[in-house]
């Protein structure tokens, strides 16, 4: 299987499961979301869409934390915002990380 069709295949999946999760409980779903978000970092984003990744990373996390705030939301909602944050929070956490590291390799400019 190629590995585009993994990372897919994992964003897909991580995003339906932190919309179903809203909905119902599945233990250690976090860790699940995480271990995706990882993945869909590490195998979808290339080098040319990074700026523009992780600048609609800093959006949706900036606009899920202040609508986890809310306490008018309905649960399932409040829910759903987690579990998408998580996701996305862990793509971003790579994709942050491998740039850092292009940035700061030595010797090279």
């Amino acid at each position: 299987m190629k590995l585009t069709l993994v990372g897919r295949w994992a964003f897909i999946i991580g995003i339906l499961l932190a919309v179903l999760a809203g909905f119902t409980e599945i233990s250690y779903l976090a860790v699940i979301l995480f271990i995706l978000g990882l993945i869909v970092g590490f195998l979808n984003i290339k080098e040319k869409e990074v700026t523009m990744f992780l600048l609609a990373v800093i959006t949706l996390l900036a606009i899920g934390i202040s609508g986890l705030q809310i306490e008018a939301l309905p649960l399932t909602i409040d829910f759903i915002l987690e579990n998408f944050l998580i996701f996305i929070g862990a793509a971003g956490l790579v994709v942050a990380l491998k740039q850092i590291l292009v940035v700061a390799r030595p010797g090279e400019k």
